[in-house]
């Protein structure tokens, strides 16, 4: 054991050694300023709860491998906090050890404890017992809100300080955000809002640490808050402190998707233009929302009726895998503006208009004189050829900016895309054999106790689900009994008012119908924020006397946004339940007794654990389209490590677990809408999120990500499925995700890599042309002129191996004919 004099000597050393690894992060109108070096940020999201730990170093590489400076994530409370003082911060929610890879891969981190997240999170990321505790309002000037949100505050800052990861300790983290999204919705809070948002302010402060704060969407933001910028476009945004940063916190790369909607998509051409005219017009932080979207695992997906896929069309996919040409687009994008960083955080900034959508800005560093330029084009259907004088001719696409170092070069233009673009595809990971047949087992979920109308506590009202589960399933039995004494019971029907997001109900014990909100058939939309509906089915099982109704109501993910989203009711509150006949009510059971259950038996019995002792699985006679059953099967791992996925396409909807863990909600039945959808989608223009949506007609989502930590190595896994309206599971299989096509359409002067994924190789080139080819990826055409040897260089360079490289060039190419114009090189590969 050490003297204590030898323990106060290395306390001493290690206390000096953390004052000197100290960084010090300031700020003035045009740089973030860090230990004295100015400088702008790119910055890219990447929720740590939305993958897993064995995903976050990789993540982490590919996105500094893009020219990411920072990694920007919310702390979700409800998963952190999910019963009152009862912590967890084990597994995918160590958020301290993800900052801590996020530190050793040489990046900075932004932290946005919020706590309000929205973020398409189940309730927007407040635990449901917040919601429940009395006197309680979420959100605006309440004391017992405010004390609940210091409390959780203060904690995730005092775990930061304890693991050294500010900047001002030697850490990755170089700023903080309070609260989130607030002036969006403050109006309606009155007083009680202006109030609040001081407060969160002055509590911000007060944790006493040394980076600054930052507030998103909060024009009122009090000093020393910096407000921030969220959207599809922020160049006009301008802080409301002139000393501030112009900062944008969210730039949305794709969106969310819902069951029974299309695949959202934003273009890598619209992306990068929002991006250089946000640092054209004095932009100093860019943060992508998301750079990884990932995926819901378990019941974290909010909305109502958001996917369990996160994907967000983000420069890298749902896997972790490089999603071109976005990815790669962005990197030359970054290492454009990381070119004309100095100029940005100390030119003298001078911009003329040259014509009516085109802008040029000049930034010249006054002690040496050097220039840089950027051009913009805002016209969405005009091109625009610009004359600089002596600094040459310069073509400007439509919607695009232009990068000139020097004032005189092109190094870069958002509509010129030089990179390769990938095909992804799901295919069995030994393509060559039949995939193998799984072997099923199945027992029905226990429900005659619910069927008899046995509960777990009762209520002379129908209560609001949210309330009374407390959020502790999708699930909340309704039980009730009428006497029907001796009334004429022929037409009888039971309609039910809910405000969603799906019922099942069973009338002694014989199921009468289902239904929620968004109908896979599209016959019945959710309109607004209003998922209520009305249940109205005939009866056949009723007899004179007691009868017992059975309702299950099933939510979809609870509202995560809008002022006051938290009262949204779900489940048979304010609702009514009635039994008619020929068209008038019989019978009110609204304000009878009600007994309520919370849950399902197979949940409470953990029938979802391949261990479980509590569950009798059945090898025979295995059902298809019966409703509340649960399937078991057995799989191999695929080899290699390309992402695996589960094929669910003939179930109905449930949930599902690998090896017992969960993989999230399934609904292969939710069919997106058949129109709508756009396979030739033009970048220019400003985006909104229904543009470009592809997918139409088809599952909103068939396959479901299973990461790779959740599978066995050396042992069989179990995949258990519990099928809450009926499915088939016999075309139930695992694939792996990888690049199956790649394609390039570059410009002379450029470098064309091309690659394929994991152990593949370029097996064919189904197309090469240098010189006019025309056409995109899958409908390439040889143009008027193209160099005859284009194919056999391509595929010299490139047949056999796993990537390879191509100088755009006469050079490599010959003559394309096209005498002084620029030629392109479009090709397109094979990967097997």
């Amino acid at each position: 054991m050490a003297s204590s004099g030898t323990q106060f000597v290395l306390v001493a050393s290690l206390a000096l050694l953390c004052s000197c690894l100290a960084i010090k992060v300031e700020y003035d109108a045009n740089a973030i300023i860090i230990d004295g070096k100015r400088k702008v940020i790119i910055a890219g999201s990447i929720h740590y709860p939305r993958s897993t730990p064995e995903m976050w170093p990789d993540l982490i590489r590919k996105a500094k491998e893009g020219g990411v400076d920072a990694i920007e994530t919310y702390i979700f409370w409800d998963v952190h906090e999910p019963q009152r003082r009862k912590y967890d911060f084990s597994g995918n929610l160590d958020f301290v050890k993800f900052f801590k890879l996020v530190q050793d891969a040489g990046l900075y981190a932004i932290i946005r404890i919020g706590p309000y997240v929205c973020a398409e999170w189940n309730y927007g990321g407040f635990p449901m017992w917040l919601h429940n505790t009395p006197g309680i309002q979420l959100r605006t000037n309440n004391d017992i809100f405010k004390n609940e949100m210091q409390v959780f505050t203060t904690k995730i800052v005092n775990m930061c300080k304890e693991a050294n990861l500010f900047a001002s300790q030697g850490g990755p983290i170089i700023l903080a955000q309070i609260e989130n999204e607030y002036g969006n919705i403050m109006e309606k809070y009155g007083d009680a809002g202006k109030k609040y948002i001081k407060w969160c302010a002055n509590m911000a402060v007060a944790q006493n640490i040394s980076e600054p704060w930052i507030m998103c969407q909060q024009s009122d933001a009090p000093e020393p808050m910096i407000n921030t910028c969220n959207g599809f476009y922020c160049d006009q945004f301008t802080p409301n402190n002139p000393k501030s940063p112009k900062m944008w916190t969210e730039n949305w790369t794709g969106w969310f998707k819902l069951w029974g909607g299309r695949d959202p998509q934003r273009t890598a051409e619209d992306l990068a233009f929002s991006v250089a005219r946000f640092f054209q017009t004095g932009g100093v932080l860019n943060n992508y929302y998301m750079y990884h979207g990932g995926t819901n695992f378990g019941r974290t997906a909010g909305g109502p009726y958001i996917a369990t896929s996160y994907d967000y069309n983000a420069p890298l996919d749902e896997y972790g895998n490089l999603n071109q040409p976005k990815w790669g687009h962005l990197k030359q994008l970054h290492e454009a503006i990381k070119q004309a960083e100095k100029f940005f955080t100390d030119g003298i900034v001078e911009t003329k208009n040259i014509s009516t959508y085109v802008n040029l800005t000049q930034f010249t560093v006054n002690a040496t004189g050097e220039r840089f330029c950027m051009l913009s084009n805002g016209d969405n259907t005009g091109d625009y050829t610009a004359d600089l004088g002596p600094d040459g001719k310069f073509f400007v696409p439509a919607w695009s900016v232009t990068f000139l170092q020097g004032c005189t070069e092109e190094v870069y233009n958002t509509a010129k895309i030089n990179t390769q673009r990938s095909v992804m595809v799901n295919k069995h990971s030994r393509e060559n054999e039949k995939p193998a047949k799984l072997t099923w087992a199945w027992t029905p979920e226990p429900i005659q106790d619910t069927l008899d109308g046995n509960g777990k506590f009762k209520a002379a009202r129908l209560l609001d689900q949210k309330e009374a589960s407390g959020d502790g399933s999708d699930y909340l039995w309704y039980m009730t009994r009428v006497d029907t004494k001796d009334m004429s019971l022929e037409n009888a029907t039971l309609r039910v008012s809910t405000k969603g997001h799906g019922l099942h109900a069973y009338v002694n014990g014989q199921l009468i119908g289902t239904q929620f909100s968004r109908q896979a058939t599209g016959q019945q939309m959710v309109t607004g924020d209003d998922y209520s509906f009305g249940f109205d089915k005939a009866v056949s099982s009723l007899k004179k006397g007691v009868n017992v109704i059975s309702l299950l109501s099933v939510t979809v993910g609870l509202t995560n946004y809008g002022a006051f989203y938290d009262l949204h009711p779900t489940g048979l509150v304010e609702g009514s339940v009635l039994l008619r006949e020929k068209g008038k009510d019989i019978i009110d059971a609204t304000g009878y007794e009600w007994s309520y259950k919370v849950g399902l038996n197979g949940e409470a019995q953990h029938f979802y654990d391949p261990n479980s002792k509590n569950v009798n699985w059945s090898c025979t006679d295995v059902p298809k389209d019966r409703p509340m059953t649960w399937y078991k099967t057995s799989f191999k791992t695929p080899p290699g490590n390309e992402a695996v996925v589960v094929d669910l396409l003939g179930m109905g909807k449930g949930h599902a677990w690998v090896n017992g863990r969960s993989i999230g909600r399934y609904w292969p039945t939710q069919i997106a809408e058949t129109s709508g959808c756009d396979p030739h989608c033009n970048y220019r223009g400003t985006y909104k999120d229904d543009k470009c949506r592809t997918n139409c007609g088809n599952p909103s989502q068939r396959w479901y990500h299973v990461p790779r930590s959740f599978l066995n190595k050396n042992a069989d896994n179990t995949l258990i499925l519990f099928e809450e309206v009926g499915g088939a599971p016999w075309n139930v299989t695992f694939q792996v995700v990888t690049v199956g096509t790649v394609c390039a359409n570059a410009h002379e002067g450029n470098k064309v890599e091309l690659r394929c994924q994991g152990h593949r190789k370029i097996s064919e080139i189904q197309f090469a042309s240098f010189g006019d080819p025309r056409g995109t990826c899958g409908s390439f055409s040889v143009g008027n002129h193209q160099a005859d040897q284009t194919v056999s260089v391509v595929e010299k360079l490139c047949l056999g191996k796993p990537s390879c490289s191509i100088e755009v060039s006469q050079s490599t190419f010959g003559h394309s004919g096209l005498g002084n114009l620029t030629s392109r090189l479009a090709v397109q590969a094979v990967c097997k």
